[in-house]
Order: C-alpha cells, then structure tokens, then sequence
C-alpha cells in the first residue's frame, strides 16, 4: 500500500462520522480500549492536556500547542477534523506525521483493524498516539473529536482538562439540552485532575461544578481568573474567549511546574498559524475584492462570525455558502444577513446537503441566490461578480472550506 491507497483504505472502508454521518458513529469505548491494549497503551508513555467543547476547541489546541512550543517542549498535536491533508490531524511542533509513519502502521496492524471494525476516528486517535509515543513527545494537545465521554480520545489521563462552552450541535448524539450535552462533555473529567470551563453559562454551570466534585477535580472558571489581552494572528473576535481560556490553562500549567514565561506566551499566541500551522479560522484568502473564510458550522460559531462580517468596510457583499444535511436550517438561516448575494453550493461529502434544497430553505428566510453543483462553481461565480470595493465570504461548513483554502 503507497500513501494514496492507505487514506483511501481509511476513508473508503471504515467511514468517518464527519463524511456520513450517524452510521459511522460509535456510543462505546470498547473498540479503543481494545486497541490501546493491542498497541500497548501508548496513551500512557506522554502528558497531555484534553480539549472538549462545542466551539473554539480547535483554536484553542492549537494556541496552547504553539505556546508550548516557544517554552522549548517537543509538543505533539491531535486535532480533527482536517481542511487539505489527513495528516494535519496529527502534528509534531507544526510538522505533520510523515506519510510513511501512516502507511507502516496501518499495513502492519490492518489484520487487526479489519477484525474489530475499527472505525476511521479510532484507528486515527490509535495512529496518533503511537506516533507521540515513538517520538517522545514532552507532552500532547489532544482535541476531542464529538461529545466528550464516549469519544475515543477520553482513555488518556491529562494534565488537565479543558472544556471551551456549550452549544447546541450534535443534538441526535449528545442530547437536546444544553444541561444534556454539558454531561456528554463533562465525560472528559477525570478523578483529581483540575479542570478548565471555559464560558460560564447558568445552564451548565452546576453540570460541571456537581462532575468536578464527584471527581475530586478542581474546576476553575477562565473568567475567574486574571488575564492580560494578548495579541494574536487568529484575528477573529470570537478568539478573545478561547485566549481567556488558553491563559487560564497555562497558569495552571505554570502552577504544575511547566516552565513558560510570559515571553513564551506572548510569542506563542502571536505565531499560532506559523507554529503549528491552523488554517481557516477568520482567513484572508485575497483583498480587493476582499475574501474571507471561516470554518463556524453552528448557531452560536455563525452569530458571531456573522457579527465580525458586519463590522468589515464593504460595497456589496457575496456569500458562498453551503451546509452538511444534518445541519438545523431554521436556527441557522435567520443568522445571515439579508442584503447580500448568496452562491448555494453543495460540499463534497457524502452528507452535503443538495445546493437547491439549501436555496430554496433560504428563501424561507428572504436570502436570494443561485445555487450551483460545486463549490468551484460558486467560488467561481462570486468572483466574476465581485468588484474590488466588494467582500467574499466563503462558510457554512469545514468541508466548504477546506475547498477553497
């Protein structure tokens, strides 16, 4: 098997939850406890920090990893899903796994995959921890994937935990209550290792105060505690939250003995994309017409980015925008502003939902536009109608972006 087959094998056989959906998900544990002890428990061998939340869990790894990084730590990074490359998902100082790191560890323990139906999430989380392991990580940044309690990356024991805010995502899965998935979530909390929420909010609040005293775990809320604004180059508003969040983790982290300075920090939240890497958080892909992208796919990921948009100068304003079929239109919908062109398009993933049936929901809302089959196509067209004075905005979906990017 070269690279190419192996991803093809990966993605092909064993779907993954976010290309289709319900079928590829899994309410158990059982097959990664199983393949860690197959693997020898990897997740052991390297510290680690675990980042739950609905929104913002990415943004937040990847400051913490870059910050970490300037401390002088060899700091390994499990984040999912990927924009371009598999390989983003598992990074070692902003440097993806080689290719022949998947390749070797998928051929020598495929027998194994196939008779336990591993699914694509927990092959990966098992290649990724294999991966820190054999390079001697100081320590990992390892992002949940959904939920929190039954996601394949909760075998690990952190240094602590990290869980951003609540929002309503994932609701067939997690529950319909934000108090209901604010449990799903508190599943990453682990007996005596503190505990980092993020956003307060009365709903969840007690949830994780009443799972953080069960568990002997010290909670803290991020804006309890101290914090000094930092300059970044993730340039959205919405990272002002995740950077209270990453400055209330590192005190704690400093308290525990890591060795990071106020320069680290300073420099490590200044050079988050250079150090490890992130794409498609508040990203300018062109000026004049201006473009911007940005991977929010929630209600409360869209309000605030639909927020930012409307403080950018512009003449006219083009959406590209397209959607996965389980998304909830009617709380999403009424977020977009009604004076801009929309270009429908449909993402190319099993679970994209139809460019028409996208179109004729948003008309529900009095948000007109053309639908088209691809992507390509609406990219295409909103830059052929788009002048220099004029603003793109290209969201909706991480798949949507992960094809202009």
């Amino acid at each position: 098997m070269n690279y190419n087959k192996t991803i093809a094998w990966l993605f092909e056989q064993l779907p993954m939850y976010q290309r289709v959906g319900h079928s590829a998900y899994k309410a158990n544990l059982d097959n990664t406890l199983q393949l860690a002890q197959y693997l020898k428990h990897p997740e052991n061998s390297f510290k680690s920090i675990h980042v739950a939340g609905t929104n913002g869990k990415g943004s937040t790894s990847h400051m913490l990893a870059s910050v970490l990084q300037e401390a002088g730590y060899k700091v390994g990074l499990y984040t999912s899903p990927h924009l371009k490359d598999f390989r983003e998902r598992i990074k070692i100082n902003g440097t993806m796994i080689p290719k022949r790191k998947v390749v070797s560890f998928v051929k020598r323990h495929k027998p194994f995959f196939e008779s336990h139906s591993l699914s694509f999430f927990e092959m990966t989380v098992g290649l990724a921890f294999d991966h820190f392991r054999s390079e001697q990580v100081d320590i990992a940044v390892i992002e949940v994937g959904m939920g929190g309690r039954l996601d394949s990356t909760n075998i690990i024991q952190p240094e602590l935990a990290v869980i951003t805010n609540i929002g309503l995502d994932h609701t067939q899965f997690l529950g319909s209550t934000l108090p209901e998935i604010a449990k799903e979530k508190a599943g990453i909390i682990k007996k005596g290792i503190p505990v980092v929420i993020g956003e307060r909010h009365e709903a969840t609040a007690t949830v994780f105060q009443k799972v953080a005293q069960e568990r002997g775990a010290p909670i803290v809320f991020a804006g309890d505690i101290a914090y000094h604004d930092y300059a970044s180059d993730l340039t959205g508003i919405y990272q002002q939250k995740n950077k209270q969040t990453v400055n209330a983790v590192l005190r704690i982290l400093q308290k525990q003995g890591w060795n990071i300075s106020e320069e680290d920090i300073t420099k490590g939240l200044s050079k988050v994309v250079k150090n490890t890497g992130l794409m498609g958080r508040w990203q300018l892909l062109g000026i004049r017409p201006m473009i911007i992208c940005d991977t929010a796919h929630n209600k409360d990921g869209i309000s605030l980015v639909m927020k930012q948009l409307m403080k950018e100068k512009f003449q006219d304003l083009h959406i590209v925008f397209g959607v996965v079929n389980d998304k909830d239109l009617d709380s999403i919908l009424p977020l977009f502003p009604k004076t801009a062109s929309y270009y429908f398009c449909t993402p190319n993933v099993p679970r994209g939902m139809p460019s028409k049936t996208l179109e004729e929901a948003a008309k529900k809302f009095a948000l007109r536009g053309t639908a088209y089959t691809s992507v390509k196509e609406a990219h295409q067209a909103a830059l052929d109608n788009a002048r220099p004075e004029d603003l793109i905005f290209i969201g909706g979906s991480t798949f949507i972006v992960a094809e202009v990017v």
